[in-house]
């Protein structure tokens, strides 16, 4: 019946001219086509569009079949009507409007959801790629629209991050990535055959730099072995920066030359991008080169390792910003990669003027505190020793500055207190560095050996920075003596004793007594704790511990009293050391006499 009703709409259509087509004529001609499909008639309707007198009315109206021949397709039914939807749908590509069947395939692309959007878009690649091809003029147009929707579609899909996600590629996103280098690839050889093609040239470029953000920033790569060709991103990867080459934006000038966008780019759209998706592509591109190795061949062997730090601390910064762990662990990675090139000591301190060479060190900090995978936190802490150990001294004593002022965590500033002592054993035990003696060591000492809020400080809060400044006071005193003072220690003991020791043992005494307190309420209390169901809450310094079984809370309470008391016991050690140490020669030889007695 629908092929019957077809066949009259055409009839009628065949007298006309093709301008005096009516809209009611293409609905009704829509409609007709698609019951036919719709009833199993799919092999009628491919013989009345095969019929070459009915070429001139499929031309003009066929257009509109594809969207039910498609569906046809993408759902599983009788193998006779999918191969008759599948020969129709390549007559209807060869016969019709390009145009036309361009803005309907595009809208077919944008449609589905989740799976099928893996689906469709491997369906359609091929017909869309002839389609544009087939179009007389425009053409850099299409291809940036076609590129911007599929791209968009593409972004939807979740990105695989294990070998196994990868291999099963449940959402189709790695085939969809090998058919769009196929689909793109003659667009490219065109601007690679016609330099002067500037318009298709920008769409390309446009699209190679939203590659380069999705998936690629997300995406994981296998580890490099023989089987190189097995990792779909990384052939993607390499096909992407291939593409750059071909249009004219070679690795080397697109890394070398940034920060000097407008002699890179002769392209408005990417220079307004600059500060978001251009710099997230742009490290995404220097991780691929330096860590992933593609391309790396290109760039010039003159390059020094101080100057390919430089060029990829901004995007080491870039990446660090990003909280997702397949981004930031990139970043982690392309810093391990640029240090590992430097000489220890060797990088000047006038790097540290520039923002991210201490952007990326306060970057590493937030991995190290904040980061919820302990191998990430750990490499993090790494590479900020990696970062110290290549700075010259006097960069070191400007990081520990800026770390100690900016950190807020006593961990981090415990671990920056340690590399102080560290360097003033080396000024001791080989070369003398004015750096971490003296009147500059007495100034980064005032950071440390002081309590940030006085004798009200959190002691169990600031137990790691205290223990460390403790241990590099009694080394001090140790190391150094009153003669030679080579620290400026003596010279500045009261002010230390008034801004550290003295706070400190206040504060000590106040924090024992109110956990002795609080241990002594929480035994008091824990028939009436055992009532309401085992558990009850303690306020410890103005905030309440989590509620927690009774048993639990006196085993936190004594852990702090714990801490305290090891303190205290440093404390206590550090001060006999300076009693010691400034006594005077009559006041030794007058105990030795009252010990003889």
């Amino acid at each position: 019946m629908a092929a019957e009703e077809l066949q009259c709409i055409i009839k009628r259509c065949q007298i006309l001219e093709e301008h005096d087509f009516k809209e009611e004529d293409f609905g009704l001609f829509q409609l007709a086509g698609q019951r036919c499909i719709e009833d199993g008639h799919a092999n009628q309707l491919l013989e009345i569009i095969q019929d070459e007198k009915n070429k001139t009315v499929v031309k003009s109206m066929g257009w509109n079949l594809v969207g039910p021949v498609v569906r046809c397709l993408l759902r599983s039914g009788e193998e006779e009507q999918r191969k008759a939807c599948f020969l129709m749908f390549d007559l209807l590509v060869k016969l019709c409007n390009p145009k036309e069947l361009l803005l309907g395939l595009l809208e077919l692309i944008e449609e589905p959801s989740g799976k099928q959007i893996s689906q469709i878009i491997l369906l359609l690649l091929q017909p869309l790629q002839t389609v544009i091809q087939k179009l007389p003029n425009n053409k850099a147009y299409s291809v940036g629209l076609a590129l911007s929707t599929l791209w968009s579609q593409l972004s939807l899909l979740p990105v695989p991050h294990s070998e196994e996600q990868i291999q099963a590629d449940d959402y189709g996103l790695c085939q969809c990535c090998t058919a769009l280098t196929e689909f793109t690839r003659p667009f490219v050889e065109d601007v690679a055959n016609n330099k002067e093609n500037e318009k298709l040239k920008h769409e390309l470029l446009k699209f190679c730099f939203k590659s380069l953000k999705c998936p690629l920033l997300t995406a994981q790569f296998l580890e490099q072995s023989e089987e190189v060709g097995n990792d779909p991103f990384r052939c993607f990867a390499s096909e992407v920066i291939g593409f750059l080459s071909q249009i004219g934006h070679p690795v080397p000038q697109i890394i070398l030359n940034h920060g000097r966008k407008k002699k890179t780019w002769d392209c408005l759209e990417l220079e307004e991008e600059e500060d978001r998706q251009l710099a997230e592509s742009l490290a995404s591109l220097a991780y691929l080169v330096f860590v992933q190795g593609i391309s790396i061949d290109r760039l010039p062997l003159v390059l020094s390792p101080s100057y390919l730090l430089q060029l990829n601390m901004e995007h080491t910064e870039v990446l660090l910003q990003r909280t997702e762990q397949s981004v930031f662990s990139k970043g982690l990675e392309l810093l391990e990669t640029s240090l590992l090139r430097l000489e220890n000591n060797s990088l000047l301190y006038q790097y540290l003027e520039i923002k991210s060479f201490l952007a990326v060190p306060q970057g590493l900090v937030k991995v190290m505190t904040l980061c919820p995978i302990e191998a990430l936190r750990k490499k993090g802490l790494a590479l900020l020793q990696l970062f110290i150990d290549k700075l010259d001294s006097q960069g070191k004593y400007t990081l520990f500055r800026c770390l100690l002022n900016t950190s807020n965590h006593s961990g981090v500033e415990a671990f920056v207190i340690q590399n102080i002592k560290n360097q003033i054993d080396t000024s001791f035990k080989k070369t003398y560095n004015r750096w971490f003696a003296g009147a500059q060591l007495t100034s980064l000492l005032d950071l440390v050996l002081s309590l940030p809020e006085g004798a009200e400080t959190d002691l169990l809060q600031n137990s790691d920075r205290i223990m460390a400044s403790l241990n590099l006071l009694r080394y001090l005193v140790i190391k150094d003596n009153e003669i030679d003072n080579q620290t400026g220690l003596w010279t500045e003991l009261g002010k230390i004793e008034n801004n550290f020791l003295k706070p400190l043992h206040l504060g000590l005494n106040m924090s024992k007594a109110h956990y002795e307190a609080e241990i002594k309420n929480n035994q008091q209390n824990s028939q009436v704790a055992s009532t309401c169901k085992g558990v009850c809450s303690v306020t410890v310094g103005g905030e309440e511990i989590p509620t927690m079984p009774p048993e639990m809370q006196l085993k936190v309470l004594h852990s702090a009293l714990f801490t305290f008391d090891l303190m205290e016991s440093v404390l206590a050690r550090v001060e006999e050391l300076i009693e010691i140490k400034t006594k005077s020669p009559s006041e030794e030889g007058a105990g030795q006499l009252s010990s003889v007695s």
